[in-house]
């Protein structure tokens, strides 16, 4: 109870202190969602919506290097998901999921359909918007992740998947938060190409802004899942979706691509995982030309929006 009133109070605070600025657009705030939840988000610029979802250990600083670009053109949100920056904590026993919480987040800004472009657990959560909620949808692009391959919130937890939970939990424990956190730094850079060295500072600053939570707890199951799966299998969506990867990280082609009617995937040369941040004008180029090609399926040779 006492987590509740107190979100409720970070809530209205935030609301009072909400920051809008007519003149270039840009705005923040807190929206309440399910289980006592709220998320932080920021938005800029003017137009049709794109919602940005970043990844895990990560939080909305992450798409820095694509607003200059998307908010001259769109209108740019950029939540941060439960469990991460300025959103509320995760607790043990709370029952949620990452794509409610969007869901929720995009009624609450009177959002009907977007763009969206996630990046690895961002692009977990875009894949399942796109499995069971593509009416919601005008595009999605889905950099390096996709629906996770894990039993979805229906299915409790059997004892092997706890023992495991738990001996990974004792592991990280032993290793504690500041090891882990530059062990996973170096994972994020060093996988990279020739530009590596320029995303450290910044995903040093996340990380280490992150409180870790998630590493000594059971955060429940966050993710559909195989639900997500089989409804993909069954729906085949006609939302035009990008898929993308690093040419570093790249392991074959995204098996999703035969469930996909208006689906194409691409590679960035010279990077890894973080491919937004290491090779920014490529992957921005490629998200442009996604969202143009929908609204104008003649202004580019890209193949991904087909429409009639």
């Amino acid at each position: 109870m006492k987590s509740a009133r107190l979100f409720s109070c970070i809530f209205l605070l935030g609301l009072l202190f909400c920051s809008c600025d007519g003149k270039s657009g840009f705005e923040s705030g807190y929206i309440p969602v399910s289980d006592d939840g709220l998320i932080y988000y920021e938005a800029e610029g003017e137009g049709t919506p794109v919602i940005l979802l970043h990844g895990h250990t990560l939080d909305l600083r992450m798409w820095d290097p694509q607003m200059d670009s998307l908010k001259a053109h769109y209108r740019v949100i950029r939540p941060e998901m439960r469990g991460y920056g300025h959103s509320s904590k995760q607790f043990e026993g709370h029952h949620h999921t990452h794509l409610d919480d969007m869901i929720e987040v995009m009624d609450a800004l009177h959002i009907d359909k977007a763009h969206v472009v996630g990046l690895s657990m961002g692009s977990f959560v875009a894949s399942e918007m796109v499995a069971m909620h593509p009416e919601r949808l005008l595009s999605a692009t889905l950099a390096s992740g996709g629906i996770r391959h894990m039993p979805g919130p229906s299915t409790p937890f059997d004892s092997t998947e706890l023992a495991k939970l738990n001996a990974s939990i004792e592991a990280n424990l032993a290793m504690g938060l500041d090891a882990w956190k530059e062990r996973w730094i170096n994972q994020l850079v060093e996988g990279g190409g020739s530009r590596r060295e320029s995303i450290r500072e910044s995903v040093t600053a996340q990380v280490n802004d992150w409180d870790g939570w998630q590493l000594f707890h059971n955060e429940g199951r966050l993710y559909y899942g195989f639900e997500a799966t089989d409804t993909l299998k069954a729906r085949c969506p006609e939302v035009p979706v990008l898929i993308l990867s690093g040419e570093n990280e790249h392991k074959g082609h995204s098996s999703a691509l035969r469930y996909l009617p208006n689906g194409r995937e691409a590679f960035i040369k010279d990077c890894g995982h973080m491919s937004n941040m290491e090779q920014p004008e490529e992957f921005t180029r490629l998200v442009l030309e996604l969202l143009r090609s929908c609204e104008n399926p003649l202004m580019t040779d890209s193949k991904v929006c087909r429409h009639g």
